[in-house]
C-alpha cells in the first residue's frame, strides 16, 4: 500500500475544502436543512459542475470522473468536517454503483450520465431500518433483511407480460428519500417457492402509488424519509436472476469507507473547535487549555482521530484494490439483460471477507471516535456546548445519529471477527468439550 496521495487526490481535497469554507458556514447549513430538499441545491449543482462530485466514481464514458473509493472517501472527509447536508452518500455511494453493477446497458446509458452531471439525485429504499445489515457489515449477505413471504418488507409482482412490475410495502428510513429524483427499491418477488430479492427503479416523476414523508430526525443534516408504496409502477433493474444481496455486500466495503471517512472529518473538526475554545476560555485567571488534565484529554482524542483516519484510508484503499481486481461490468460480453456473465458471477460470490472485515472495523472505530470527541467537546465547552445557537451540538447529534444508523460498533466488529474466523477454533473446542 502506498500511503501517499496522488496530486489529483490532493487537489480534490483542497478544492472541495476551499469551496465548502465559502459556501457552507453555520448559517448556510442551518438554512439548507430547512429547505424542501433538505440541502443547498445551488451548492450541489456547483459541486457537480466544478468537481464532478456526484459522478466521482462513475466511469468516464458515462460522463463521470472515473475515480474510485479513495477519492470518494476523501470527499466525504471534507463534507463531514462541515456536516454538509447533501445527497452525496445516497447518490454517489449507493445508487450510482448499483446502477453500474446491475443495470442493463440501456439503463446505465440513460441514468448514469444524469447522475454524474448532478441533474438526478438518487436514494436506496430498503425494507428494513438497518443499512449495515443490507451491506453485509453486520451479518451475512443472505437477504434476510428484505423480509419474505406475503407479509412484511416490500413485495413485487409482475403486472403482466410486458407491463412492468407493481410494488407494495414500506421503507421506514430512506436517506434523502423525500427529495431524490430516482428511487431504487429492494423488494421480494416470486412468492414462497421462487422468492428472491430484486432491485426496481422508480422513475423520476412517478407519483401514483408512491408516498414520501420526510421524517423528523435527530440529525437534521442527514435527512431521512419514509417511502410507502401502494401499487406503484416500477421497472426491474437489470435481470430477474437475483444477485442483489451479493451486489450490496460487495458495495458495503466502499460505503463503509465513505462513512468512516465522513465520521473522521466530523471528529477532526469538532476537536479543532474544542482546542480553539480551551485556548481562549479562562478559568481561575488562565486558559483552561493550560491545565494538565485538559491537555491529557485532548491528546487522547487526537490519537483516536489519527488512528481512525488511518483505518478509514486503509479501508478505502482496500475497497479500491478489490474494485480494480473485479471484472468490468460493462465488458464487451454484456447483454441487454443486465451486465456481463463474468460480472454477475463475480457479484454472486459476494465481496472478499478481508475487505468487508477491514471496512467494518474502520467504520466501528470512526463511529466510536466521533462519539468520544463529540462528548468531550460538549463537556469542555461547558453549558454553551448544548445550546441550540452553538455549532458543537450539531456534531454531537451527528455522532449519536450515525451510531444508530450505521452501527452499532460492537456488531460491526463481531461481523469482522466472524469473517476473519477468530472464533472458529473456540466453537470447535466447545463442541468437543466433555
Amino acid at each position: 500500500m502506498d500511503a501517499a496521495f496522488t496530486e489529483e487526490q490532493g487537489e480534490i481535497r483542497r478544492t472541495l475544502r476551499e469551496l465548502l469554507l465559502k459556501r457552507c458556514g453555520p448559517e448556510e447549513l442551518r438554512a439548507a436543512v430547512r429547505t424542501r430538499a433538505g440541502h443547498d441545491e445551488p451548492l450541489w449543482r456547483q459541486l457537480a459542475e466544478q468537481l464532478g462530485l456526484p459522478g466521482l466514481a462513475v466511469e468516464r464514458h458515462y460522463g463521470g470522473v472515473g475515480c474510485g473509493p479513495t477519492e470518494l472517501a476523501l470527499a466525504c472527509e471534507e463534507t463531514g468536517r462541515v456536516l454538509l447536508p447533501s445527497p452525496l452518500l445516497a447518490t454517489a455511494g449507493l445508487v450510482a454503483p448499483l446502477v453500474a453493477a446491475l443495470g442493463t446497458r440501456a439503463q446505465r446509458t440513460e441514468l448514469l450520465p444524469r447522475i454524474a452531471s448532478g441533474e438526478l439525485t438518487g436514494a436506496l429504499a430498503l425494507p428494513c431500518a438497518s443499512l449495515p445489515a443490507a451491506l453485509g457489515l453486520t451479518g451475512p449477505p443472505d437477504g434476510a433483511w428484505a423480509g419474505g413471504g406475503r407479509a412484511g418488507g416490500i413485495q413485487a409482482r409482475q403486472a403482466g407480460e410486458g407491463r412492468g412490475w407493481r410494488l407494495y410495502g414500506e421503507a421506514a428510513q430512506v436517506l434523502d428519500g423525500h427529495s431524490a429524483g430516482l428511487l431504487l427499491v429492494a423488494a421480494r418477488a416470486g412468492g414462497y417457492v421462487r422468492g428472491r430479492t430484486l432491485l426496481f427503479v422508480l422513475r423520476p416523476g412517478v407519483v401514483h402509488g408512491v408516498r414520501r414523508t420526510r421524517l423528523t430526525a435527530l440529525d437534521e443534516t442527514r435527512p431521512q424519509a419514509r417511502v410507502e408504496l401502494r401499487d406503484a409502477e416500477a421497472d426491474l433493474l437489470g435481470a430477474a436472476d437475483g444477485g442483489v444481496p451479493e451486489a450490496l455486500a460487495r458495495l458495503g466495503t466502499s460505503v463503509a469507507a465513505m462513512l468512516a471517512a465522513e465520521a473522521v472529518g466530523a471528529a477532526d473538526r469538532a476537536l479543532e473547535r474544542t482546542v480553539e475554545h480551551v485556548r481562549t476560555r479562562e478559568q481561575f485567571g488562565r486558559p483552561i487549555g493550560s491545565f494538565q488534565a485538559v491537555k491529557h484529554r485532548l491528546a487522547d482524542l487526537y490519537v483516536s482521530v489519527q488512528a481512525a483516519r488511518s483505518a478509514a484510508y486503509y479501508a478505502a484503499w482496500a475497497a479500491g484494490e478489490a474494485a480494480s481486481a473485479a471484472p468490468d461490468g460493462d465488458s464487451s460480453g454484456s447483454d441487454s439483460s443486465g451486465g456481463s456473465e463474468s460480472s454477475r458471477s463475480s457479484e454472486s460470490s459476494g465481496g472478499s471477507g478481508g475487505e468487508a472485515g477491514d471496512a467494518g472495523v474502520a467504520l466501528a472505530q470512526a463511529l466510536e471516535t466521533l462519539q468520544s470527541v463529540a462528548a468531550e467537546a460538549v463537556q469542555l465547552h461547558g453549558g454553551v456546548g448544548v445550546t441550540w445557537e452553538h455549532d458543537i451540538q450539531l456534531y454531537f447529534k451527528r455522532a449519536a445519529s450515525d451510531g444508530l444508523l450505521f452501527g452499532p460498533p460492537d456488531r460491526l466488529r463481531a461481523r469482522a471477527a466472524e469473517l476473519a474466523g477468530l472464533f472458529a477454533g473456540r466453537a470447535d473446542r466447545e463442541a468437543v468439550a466433555p
